[in-house]
């Protein structure tokens, strides 16, 4: 009996249609952003697991736990308050001090944390990128949600010492939760943009505290806001009244406080925070997707 030759069906074809049909894609290829996106949600599980057990390997060796999420910007209050409060007399100045010095220590604390985890979620876990396969962006998100929710603790503890400091409850306040969105989002970008360059340039996470100090004492923390105006003018005080974070804190003490002097108004004010929010969000997850490829190489 003869034998019949029956064609393959992938007979002619070229090598990159096979892969098209059989799904398979170039190794270490850049996917597109929204690809990328897709497969960050995906993995929403992954990085939310991830963020709980960072949370409990962080606090699960000290026997305050949990407490020290809300003991560490209280302490850093009591320090400013003694220092800029009593020693210089900048209490002075404001009719509820330690509500307005709480309210700039909480909110910078909020930032400085997610820069400062930021820089190191990729270079901190280089084991983890080599071994398994996933979006590397899972890292610096899962660390920016860590933070994020000892945030919204803290805000908690932040609202007892406004009431207790004779602030009362106006509707206001409802204005913290999209200003908890817009400020979570600014962080998450500013994360992801740390996160790739302090895995470019490692001697970046020396620098950080430096410039963190620098952003502090230029975000009106430990001081009224107006000593601004009595040095600058122009467009130099433009340029200070527009840093984001000033613009964050400025937000917060305008929801929380009933007498407070802003550096702007608070429609300029939330125009900026949105600005702000989204173009450090979008920027930062577009810079750190470009070098998707390249992280836990070399």
């Amino acid at each position: 009996m003869t034998e019949t030759a029956v064609a393959s069906a992938d007979a002619g074809l070229s090598l990159s249609e096979l892969a098209r049909r059989n799904g398979l894609s170039a190794s270490g290829r850049l996917p597109s952003l929204a690809e990328y996106s897709r497969t960050l949600w995906a993995y929403r599980h992954f990085i939310r697991a991830h963020a709980s057990a960072k949370i409990t390997s962080s606090l699960g060796n000290t026997k305050l736990g949990a407490v020290w999420q809300v003991l560490t910007p209280m302490i850093n209050a009591g320090v400013y308050y003694v220092i800029f409060g009593l020693v210089l007399g900048g209490h002075d100045d404001m009719p509820n001090f330690i509500a307005y010095l709480c309210i700039g220590v909480f909110v910078f604390q909020f930032t400085q944390s997610v820069v400062q985890t930021g820089t190191n979620a990729i270079t901190g876990n280089l084991g983890l990128i080599r071994a398994l396969h996933f979006p590397r962006a899972s890292l610096p998100l899962s660390a920016a949600l860590v933070e994020i929710r000892n945030f919204i603790v803290a805000l908690f503890v932040l609202m007892g010492i406004v009431l207790i400091t004779g602030e009362p409850i106006t509707l206001e306040w409802l204005l913290v939760l999209p200003l908890l969105v817009l400020h979570s989002f600014f962080n998450i970008g500013l994360g992801l943009f740390m996160a790739r360059y302090g895995s470019k340039v490692r001697d970046v996470k020396q620098l950080i505290p430096f410039i963190m100090r620098f952003w502090l004492y230029g975000s009106a923390v430990l001081y009224p806001v107006t000593k601004f105006g009595d040095v600058l003018g122009g467009w130099q005080l433009q340029v200070v009244e527009a840093n984001p974070l000033l613009v964050f804190i400025e937000l917060m003490r305008h929801a929380l406080l009933e007498e407070t002097v802003l550096a702007n108004t608070p429609t300029v004010l939330w125009i900026e925070a949105v600005v702000w929010s989204l173009v450090v969000g979008v920027v930062g997850f577009v810079y750190f997707w470009r070098g998707e490829k390249g992280y836990g190489r070399g």
